[in-house]
């Protein structure tokens, strides 16, 4: 069955005098109090721009971090609220409460056109429960509802889903293009299709290697989670990161991608050293003949030259991972000639997940991706098939 259509900040009414929750994710890393990476922050501004031109008074919620539903004072949402404030230029005020009745009270008395951020969403242990109450508590703050939180839309949470069945319900800007990006890939992508994955566990991405195998031309697979491939081929990988329970489907996989003329490039070489520190001696060797006292740390020069012969011909490009320890210099050219590749590539490229997203930030690569994907997770499982709960309440036969 096709999915319904998803609802739209056309398909809200007049705003003017409209009090709208808008659900945003501003999961942002944190540094001594300090805002790391804005780029959730600005990703959510065109959304809550059109709101207040269109004359709606905003309530912003969010969750960050995992406070396990009791209140982490490093984790509220003080400097993200600086941020917004100035990235919408407006003045937000910032509560430090959840729900309640002062939350009511201050959201009643915003005068129009106003911007109120409330506190974490995950202080209240309710939230992540999706529990009813919570859920009425949220939705008795505004007239109707919008969805921008596409790196949330994974979660049965009470913000998420719960909010949505209470109120009219559209999705916003950001999580509009996010779903339209990435059913593109689902759906129709122009061939030769190349997804390129990393990161440390194989475990967070098997799923996603079983569905991408039926999709894709060629999967590159790096980052310490290529080490799990090759030690379930037999080689030796010294004292790499490895999860040997997965080693099985691993091969299922392996199999599957063989039987449907899918190329799996594994690395040819790789950085290793004892230790994963700056100062650690390494060396590039064999990725099939890792010393016992080394571990691998990054691809090799070798392997970044085969992955981006791969990556120039293609016409359809997803990337998640890093390709090795790229917030240690010594370790970034994997991650760094990787990321080179699929900018200069002449292919519709998409590149999700936080760590890929730094690193295309780090290097200045940025504005030559053409889908910048502000959802880790739930990016991956959208491209596994699955609907997801925050998507599927905003669809129109909901």
């Amino acid at each position: 069955m096709t999915p319904g259509r998803l609802r739209t900040l056309e398909d809200l009414p007049d705003l003017v005098a409209a009090t709208v929750l808008v659900r945003c994710d501003l999961n942002v890393p944190l540094e001594n109090g300090r805002v790391t990476d804005d780029l959730r922050i600005r990703a959510t501004v065109p959304t809550l721009r059109e709101l207040l031109d269109r004359g709606a008074t905003l309530v912003v919620c969010s969750h960050l971090g995992r406070p396990e539903g009791r209140v982490v004072e490093s984790l509220r949402l003080d400097p993200v609220a600086e941020l917004l404030g100035k990235a919408l230029d407006t003045k937000l005020r910032k509560l430090d409460q959840v729900v309640g009745a002062d939350v009511q009270k201050a959201v009643m008395a915003a005068g129009a056109g106003s911007v109120t951020m409330l506190e974490n969403l995950r202080f209240d242990p309710r939230e992540e429960q999706n529990d009813p109450g919570f859920a009425d508590a949220l939705a008795a703050l505004a007239d109707c509802y919008v969805n921008d939180a596409f790196g949330a839309a994974h979660r049965a949470h009470a913000s998420v889903v719960g909010v949505a069945d209470r109120l009219p319900s559209v999705a916003g800007r950001l999580m509009q293009r996010e779903v339209e990006v990435l059913s593109r890939l689902l759906q129709d992508p122009d061939e030769p299709y190349v997804a390129i994955l990393g990161g440390a566990k194989v475990s967070d991405k098997l799923f996603t290697v079983r569905a991408l195998v039926e999709r894709v031309d060629a999967l590159l697979v790096g980052g310490a989670m290529a080490f799990s491939f090759l030690a379930a081929a037999g080689n030796e990988v010294g004292k790499s990161l490895v999860e040997p329970d997965r080693f099985d489907e691993i091969r299922d996989a392996v199999k599957a991608a063989e039987a449907g003329g899918v190329l799996i490039q594994l690395p040819e070489d790789v950085v290793v050293a004892p230790v994963a520190t700056v100062e650690a001696r390494r060396q590039t060797v064999r990725a099939d003949a890792i010393p016992k006292d080394f571990m691998g740390l990054d691809i090799g020069p070798r392997t970044v030259e085969e992955f981006a012969r791969t990556i120039a011909d293609a016409k359809t490009i997803l990337w998640n991972g890093p390709m090795g320890m790229f917030e240690l210099e010594p370790f970034s050219s994997g991650t760094r000639g990787v990321a080179t590749a699929v900018a200069g590539a002449k292919a519709f490229t998409v590149v999700g997940g936080g760590d890929s997203l730094a690193a295309v930030r780090k290097f200045g690569l940025a504005d030559s991706i053409d889908h910048l994907s502000t959802g880790g997770g739930a990016s991956l499982e959208f491209l596994e098939g699955r609907e997801l709960p925050g998507i599927a309440v905003l669809r129109e036969e909901h």
